[in-house]
């Protein structure tokens, strides 16, 4: 979930979003006139938040703005640092080398606690960007065996993208059919995770709920919200739901015993059981340890 970095009011409300990943905005959520504040703001503010269980993020200003630099100079340096960093408008593997190296300067030596290196999410927003996505992922994928950070998400960012291919944004989100499913099959190649449009209705959660359901069908691994009462409507729809944990902790038991007796295909529940099959299972009861892994932690 987005919180613009300037706006102490909204930033205070964090601790009772339970939310996955709050996300402390630099770029798009705050005025051109309100960067400085909101940098400084989110330095501040990293350091006396109760996050609770959820994952702190920073979004800072895209390479080409200009701005990037003085981001993370500003929010790495505080008493406490983000764990993931999202940058915004990647349209070429150059763009990720250069953040690379401004990352590096930023921290200027700095030892973080937890000794790991900051995860890292890039948006994919321009018909340029999408058209270089395998190339963007290949070289993310390889700058974090050497950089500060590892690649851990690619989000596509639909309406930047809409605006820079001239679209016109709908209801059913068609438009953008074919990106999203590019964006899916790009990140899930490299083992990235792919992260949903935004749902910019914020009344009609029906509606949410429809796409969420969509987006998990098609891969996505979640979805951004802009409003706290998205946030259970998307938890759910991406979560497994008790019905399909049984069946797959059933599917692979059955499997378990139909490989230790020496027989390959099988039938369960009435359907032909194989390999792919096994994997969606296993998908599922994987997302299922995670999420009672971190509430039960939180």
């Amino acid at each position: 979930m987005y919180v613009p970095g300037n706006d102490i009011r909204k930033l205070n409300k964090i601790p009772t979003l339970d939310v996955d990943s709050v996300i402390l905005d630099c770029e798009d959520g705050v005025a051109v006139n309100r960067k400085e504040e909101a940098r400084l703001t989110i330095q501040d503010m990293l350091g006396k938040i109760d996050f609770g269980r959820s994952e702190i993020c920073v979004r800072v200003n895209s390479m080409s703005s200009g701005l990037a630099e003085e981001d993370l100079r500003a929010v790495m340096s505080g008493s406490r640092s983000p764990q993931t960093l999202l940058l915004p408008k990647v349209e070429d593997p150059a763009q990720l080398e250069l953040f690379a190296t401004t990352l590096d300067e930023a921290l200027g030596g700095i030892a973080r606690e937890d000794e790991e290196n900051l995860r890292l999410i890039i948006y994919v927003e321009s018909a340029v960007g999408l058209m270089n996505i395998k190339e963007i992922c290949q070289r993310g994928v390889e700058l974090s065996e050497v950089a500060s950070f590892d690649l851990d998400a690619i989000i596509f960012g639909s309406d930047d993208y809409i605006a820079d291919i001239g679209a016109t944004r709908s209801k059913d989100a068609s438009e953008v059919l074919l990106a999203r499913q590019m964006v899916v099959m790009a990140t899930k190649a490299f083992g990235l995770q792919a992260i949903d449009i935004v749902h910019t209705d914020i009344k009609d959660l029906e509606d949410l709920r429809a796409h969420c359901i969509e987006g998990a069908g098609m891969g996505f691994s979640g979805k951004q919200v802009i409003h706290p009462a998205q946030i259970p409507v998307v938890q759910e729809a991406f979560g497994p739901s008790a019905e399909k944990i049984e069946w797959a902790e059933e599917l692979i038991t059955a499997f378990t015993q139909h490989q230790q007796e020496g027989k390959g295909a099988f039938t369960f529940r009435g359907n032909m059981i194989d390999m792919p099959l096994l994997r969606q299972a296993e998908n599922i009861t994987r997302v299922a340890n995670i999420i009672k892994t971190t509430h039960e932690t939180s």
